[in-house]
């Protein structure tokens, strides 16, 4: 059957039901009967749960079941008799329509009602959408009314998005009555707004970090923020239930706080910070997800999402498959092994607490399996396997297991890779020499010029977040396995004011994807009123 045959097979419990679990039923605002909004400022609940952080190697164009693997993972735990929740993202219209599909998990691990996640869901994303482009709207609107902050026009910062791939969007221009300007789309995942309600820890906070964007410019070089356009209350508007995280349930009727979608090439990839923390209230275990590899959505995880909010997980899952690592080694596992070395690698740099968790395929070889075991015993590291996607939470309980063991000792504190205070080429030289094993970092122009203006108006203390291909450890796509010693371009550099991050774009990345040639779209079709070939 298909992920979406065997969503519709199993009859999910009322969320009513699964909130019941979590003492949540008076803090719910219901969407339907399968799917509902917390109100997290009212919820009570006073367990100190086990944070697990869900990671994975340089992943294959179509993922490697990272998602997968942290829902089965929580089948597991509660399969075992644990009280356990997941805390996971909230899927972006661009890749269930491109080419990797949805992000509800897959097989017999899945999330559900899974074609609303995948889908409108409760409506967040467009609500983001129309935050972010109210401000775009805003600014345009204050330039053509009489421009009193003096906004420079070839110096505006903020752009449009939306949550769908359109490559015509990448780069547009804006004809108006006084002025013209070069703009272009980003991917609603990649939006400041998104960055922000994830980081957020409240609505407040939310407030401040909304008056906190940078828009651009004025003529005389000083920067401007959201807040001169006053338009924060609005923005606050738009957003009051998209800052609420949702609950629904896996195919074994455990609770899921689905929150946020920031992509972790572009963005910090990880689930709100409200979600996490209400989580952790509720339940002994909670397991998260970071997205693609460890040298991305694990990476910022803990230098951005943990260290901004004084979090600390207990323990680290890294995933790889087969497939991957053959990728990896073009067809050789001997060879594509170096990339779950390298990985193991990165994650030593911040973490102590690492289990190698293999995503098994009905079709991986025994020999191949053993070889992956042998090569992560000799290294010190715990190994196990998971056939949650065939069989669900029991095909996690070794994890799961291995898991509670783990954190059952107090849990080391994870190592911050570097100071705030540093210069900010000082910040990119530890994660791109030492982490990513580069051996050279070229900076155009561009790069140079907005490190200086960054330092000159004292908006450089910020932690760093890596815009680059999930495909390489390095900045190009091709470039497979472990590189080493190789050359890094830094192209461009943008202040996340608000969000509270500097990204750093490496290589030849985009912030608006395109359609591949056979789109996901095609398969997808509503017959007798269901929906079919969503995946």
């Amino acid at each position: 059957m298909t992920d979406i045959e065997i969503a519709h097979s199993v009859k999910p419990s009322k969320i009513i039901d699964i909130a019941t679990k979590l003492n949540l039923t008076d803090n719910l605002e219901l969407y339907g009967n399968y799917k509902a909004k917390i109100n997290y400022e009212e919820v009570k609940g006073n367990k100190k749960g086990k944070l697990i952080l869900v990671t994975a190697t340089s992943p294959t164009p179509f993922g490697e079941g990272k998602t997968t693997v942290s829902i089965g993972l929580l089948d597991a735990l509660c399969h075992e008799g644990y009280n356990a929740i997941a805390s996971l993202r909230e899927p972006s219209l661009g890749p269930v329509f491109g080419i990797k599909g949805g992000a509800t998990g897959g097989g017999h691990s899945q999330v559900i009602p899974m074609e609303d996640i995948n889908l409108n869901f409760t409506g967040d994303f467009h609500a983001i959408t129309a935050a972010n482009n109210l401000i775009c709207a805003a600014i345009d609107n204050h330039i053509f009314q009489g421009n009193k902050l003096n906004i420079d026009e070839n110096r505006v910062v903020f752009n449009r998005c939306l949550d769908v791939n359109d490559r015509a969007l990448k780069d547009i221009t804006i004809n108006s009555k006084n002025y013209n300007r070069h703009e272009k789309f980003d991917i609603t995942a990649a939006s400041e707004i998104m960055a922000i309600l994830c980081l957020a820890k409240d609505l407040k906070d939310l407030e401040i970090k909304l008056d906190r964007i940078l828009i651009g410019f004025d003529k005389k070089g000083k920067p401007l923020f959201t807040k001169d356009l006053n338009i924060t209350g609005s923005l606050l508007v738009l957003l009051k239930d998209a800052i609420k995280p949702n609950l629904v349930q896996t195919l074994e009727h455990n609770p899921v706080i689905i929150h946020g979608g920031p992509f972790a090439n572009i963005a910090h990839g990880c689930s709100s910070v409200i979600a996490t923390k209400t989580s952790l209230k509720l339940s002994d275990y909670v397991v998260t997800e970071a997205g693609f590899g460890s040298d991305l959505g694990a990476l910022k995880f803990y230098d951005i999402k943990c260290r901004l909010n004084k979090l600390n997980p207990d323990a680290t899952v890294l995933v790889t498959t087969i497939k991957a690592l053959k990728y990896n080694g073009e067809n050789d596992i001997t060879k594509g092994i170096s990339n779950l070395e390298t990985h193991i690698n990165i994650m030593k740099n911040i973490t102590n607490n690492l289990i190698i968790c293999l995503n098994k395929y009905d079709n991986d070889q025994d020999e191949d399996i053993n070889y992956v075991k042998e090569y992560v015993t000799k290294l010190g590291y715990r190994f196990t396997m998971s056939t949650a996607y065939k069989d669900g939470g029991v095909g996690a309980v070794d994890l799961a297991n291995q898991i509670v063991q783990m954190t059952s000792k107090k849990t080391k504190p994870y190592h911050e890779l570097y100071s705030l205070d540093l210069k900010l080429q000082d910040k990119i030289t530890k994660i791109v020499k030492d982490i990513y094993q580069a051996g050279t970092i070229n900076y155009s122009k561009e790069a140079l010029d907005t490190i200086k203006l960054l330092e000159k108006n004292k908006l450089d203390k910020l932690p760093i977040c890596v815009a680059k291909t999930q495909y390489s450890i390095s900045d190009n796509k091709d470039v497979l396995g472990a590189p080493k010693d190789y050359t890094v371009t830094v192209k461009n550099i943008k202040l996340y004011n608000g969000a509270g991050f500097i990204t750093i774009y490496l290589g030849s990345i985009i912030t608006m994807p395109g359609l591949p040639k056979e789109p996901n779209y095609e398969k997808i079709h509503l017959k007798n009123g269901e929906i079919i070939g969503l995946s």
